[in-house]
């Protein structure tokens, strides 16, 4: 099992009420985050395309911040297959930030110990609840589950388009995430931003 989101963005709306719940329910201070929506723009006025893009941890197979982890802090959950942060056992090296191809892993000043998304593991880890940025999403554009179960609502969303409406994030370090964004063509064209 590999729980993962599923992203449409052609629901989005960049309204950052993903990253708003995300920083209250995990208690996050000012100028701390386990997310961001970049504003993807492209063309030339007047043919010009918009879309959003959530970014968050990529729940990669092959994550570099468990390889890059001294004190095995960062590790994969056997139950659930979410990638997680023992702070127990961080030193606060920051390896696995900068070893992050996406940025999206924060370092607390106030616990000192590296920090990031984790699915709302305190809510899911049972399988009965959905990460609060996927329940809080007005725009019903996030999807959460194990891409491998047919049965999953983010298979299922999968399951409604071609594969030329579906991305994954460009992957310098051979990290294969399986975080996966919906995008059709007759929305806009799918371009990285870092």
């Amino acid at each position: 099992m590999a729980r993962t989101l599923v992203i449409n963005l052609d629901r989005c709306s960049g309204c950052e009420s993903c990253v708003t719940t995300c920083k209250y329910e995990n208690g996050l201070p000012l100028g701390e985050y386990y997310g961001r929506v970049v504003p993807v723009e492209s063309g030339t006025f007047p043919n010009t395309e918009q879309y959003w893009l959530p970014v968050q941890c990529q729940q990669c197979e092959n994550p570099q911040c468990i390889a890059v982890c001294p004190t095995g802090a960062a590790y994969r959950d056997k139950t659930t297959g979410v990638v997680l942060v023992d702070g127990g056992k961080c030193i606060g090296c920051q390896y696995c930030v900068y070893a992050c191809p996406w940025g999206v892993r924060s370092f607390s000043k106030e616990h000192g110990v590296a920090q990031k998304c984790t699915l709302c593991s305190q809510l899911t880890g049972d399988g009965s609840d959905d990460p609060v940025c996927v329940h809080n999403c007005p725009c019903g554009a996030r999807f959460f589950g194990d891409t491998n179960d047919p049965e999953s609502p983010a298979s299922q969303e999968l399951a409604r388009y071609g594969e030329d409406c579906i991305h994954t994030l460009s992957d310098p370090k051979d990290s294969k995430p399986t975080c996966t964004y919906i995008l059709s063509p007759g929305i806009a064209s799918w371009k990285e931003v870092n």
